[in-house]
């Protein structure tokens, strides 16, 4: 009896095989983080977050944190980080899909390079983008003038207007410098178009 209880004794246990980090509590974590950050955007955000490959085994962890990897927007196709926060921790990048809805600003007519915007130029269209850019308050765009021409219906850009010009080339200007207990004037060219 003796020996068979040294021999019972003596027969290695089993260990419990390690576990793993469950793939949908990643997802969640991803969509969360998506769903706060994306909630003070204009219009409404939808999102997609992807499957992730179920080859890809990671330990258990009880503190994860997702995060914007550097360089990334929450716009258009992206990627979210989720770090676990325990001692020899990992991170992965889960690849998630955001579009927005919003009513941005559209060209009501054509219009020609050098136009100034009025409000008879202005209609209003719900947009789904997965960009950013375009404007959805008209004030943000009266009184800018046309880069160049563009055609009815077309999204509204930073990159097609410019502030009116103050200056114009060739235009005769009073040059003014002011500082403490002098005063400069003169006079002179504009060697080129300016804005304020």
């Amino acid at each position: 009896l003796l020996l068979e209880c040294a021999a019972t004794s003596a027969a290695p246990l089993k260990s419990s095989p390690p576990a793993f980090q469950d793939h949908a509590q990643i997802k969640n974590v991803v969509a969360t983080f998506v769903q706060q950050q994306t909630a003070a955007l204009p219009g409404k955000a939808t999102y997609k977050v992807d499957d992730i490959d179920q080859r890809i085994t990671l330990p258990e962890c009880a503190r994860l944190e997702a995060f914007l990897p550097t360089g990334s927007q929450l716009i258009g196709k992206t990627s979210v980080g989720v770090r676990c926060l325990e001692k020899n921790g990992w991170s992965i990048f889960v690849p998630v899909q955001i579009r927005i809805s919003l009513n941005l600003l559209v060209s009501a007519r054509q219009l020609s390079q050098g136009h100034t915007l009025h409000e008879e130029d202005l209609a209003s269209q719900t947009t789904e983008t997965s960009q950013t850019g375009g404007f959805t308050d008209p004030k943000q765009v009266l009184g800018k003038v046309l880069r160049y021409s563009i055609t009815a219906g077309q999204v509204l850009r930073e990159d097609m207007l410019r502030p009116p010009y103050s200056v114009v080339q060739g235009q005769v200007v009073q040059i003014i410098v002011r500082g403490s207990g002098f005063n400069i004037r003169n006079e002179g060219v504009a060697l080129n178009n300016a804005s304020e």
